[in-house]
């Protein structure tokens, strides 16, 4: 092999890399976000951003705003 193929073999690697730690971002950052408001179903996010990344991505954004809105009011301290 010459050092041209070797570069492309480095490339592919790096890009195929990439690709797959942007897919795991994409899959977990609904799910963070949800458990960080304190969503009543975060669980349910996670999986629903898991499940439509995997089986689409249709439905992705719909699950990644699920994940900033429906969170429960917060009590007031004891008066």
């Amino acid at each position: 092999m010459n050092p041209i193929d070797i570069f492309a073999w480095i490339v592919l690697i790096v890009l195929v890399a990439t690709l797959v730690a942007v897919f795991v971002a994409l899959g977990m950052m609904p799910g963070r976000i949800a458990r960080r408001r304190g969503h009543p179903w975060a669980e349910a996010v996670a999986v629903g951003s898991w499940a439509t990344l995997i089986f689409g991505f249709v439905f992705w954004p719909l699950v990644l705003i699920w994940a900033y809105v429906d969170v429960p009011e917060r009590r007031e301290a004891s008066k």
